[in-house]
């Protein structure tokens, strides 16, 4: 196990120093790309899970961090420029990904931020002992899967869904039919962004060559139909938060859908967790990411200047 420097320089790349670290998965050899920015003290930032997920939506809000701490942003296994290996991409996989990254990289507990559904694996680490993580901020957090929190708990359905888009052919078609530009646009419109000017051309095409990476639709499946959440009941996540083992902020956007509001509403009244509101949808960690840096850095300079 060894991190070494990116071989080549990487299209996804926001501005740092491009690396790898290998692991093995059930006899399977893993590579987890990630990113490094800055010097300091280290942070960890974690992308959302979504159809176009990959480090490169971390990277406003890692430059701003940059001027202060040492960033590290992490492509999450089955997406971005990480492994996509011939094997079910499932919540235990992502957790062991994460916990053998922040094992074989930090000395010691580490400041996260993590975005949208990356929020679950966050918190079922800080169930562990010992804790990895030295304070934790959630953006936007979920931890139910599209599919589960618009249409409720039809699992064998999602699982259905799940196994036509792995299926070679049927499955890239379905796959490509969900990942047009315009559906892309469709999609960050009604529930990621908010300024319909930030949705540019550029933008989407950036977006779009995110979802052609070979194999890349093999992970997006399983967290649209919910195979990625790490937790099945609500209860369940709430009792993540009672008590809570780590200072947590929670920031909420004034825009996300009504659904994800509510249960992030519910954690703000009913938990210790500290709350930040702001503008912005699920995706306000990239739409918002100096509005986001400014509500948070004041928390991060709080609890690391005093060596926590």
């Amino acid at each position: 196990m060894s991190n070494i420097p990116a071989a080549e320089f990487s299209p996804f790349s926001i501005g740092g120093s491009v690396h790898e670290h290998h692991w093995s998965w059930k006899g399977k050899p893993i590579t987890t790309v990630y990113e490094v920015l800055g010097d300091g003290k280290p942070i960890l930032l974690l992308p959302s899970l979504s159809t176009v997920s990959s480090r490169l939506e971390m990277r406003g809000l890692a430059e701003r961090l940059a001027h202060r701490y040492q960033v590290f942003v992490l492509d999450w296994v089955g997406f971005g420029e990480s492994s996509r290996p011939a094997i079910a991409i499932t919540p235990v996989l992502l957790e062991a990904c994460l916990r053998n990254f922040v094992q074989a990289t930090f000395r010691e507990p580490v400041v996260v931020i993590a975005a949208g559904h990356a929020a679950g694996y966050v918190m079922e680490l800080a169930q562990r002992q010992p804790i990895p993580w030295k304070w934790i901020v959630l953006v936007a957090p979920t931890w139910r899967g599209p599919l589960p929190t618009m249409l409720g708990d039809r699992r064998w359905a999602y699982r259905l869904v799940q196994r036509l888009i792995n299926l070679p052919i049927l499955g890239q078609f379905l796959y490509s039919l969900n990942t047009k530009p315009k559906f892309l646009t469709a999609m960050y419109r009604r529930h990621v962004f908010v300024e319909e000017r930030n949705l540019t051309a550029e933008f989407i095409q950036r977006k779009w060559q995110v979802t052609q990476e070979k194999g890349a639709r093999f992970a997006p499946a399983a967290f649209v139909t919910g195979g990625l959440d790490v937790v099945k009941k609500r209860d369940d996540w709430l009792n993540w938060f009672q008590p809570i083992r780590v200072p947590i902020l929670m920031v909420i956007g004034e825009n996300m859908p009504p659904k994800s509001r509510q249960e992030v509403e519910i954690l703000a009244h009913f938990s210790g967790v500290q709350v930040y509101r702001m503008p912005g949808s699920l995706g306000l960690h990239e739409e918002y990411p100096n509005q986001l840096a400014e509500g948070i850095l004041p928390f991060l300079e709080k609890y690391l200047s005093k060596g926590r």
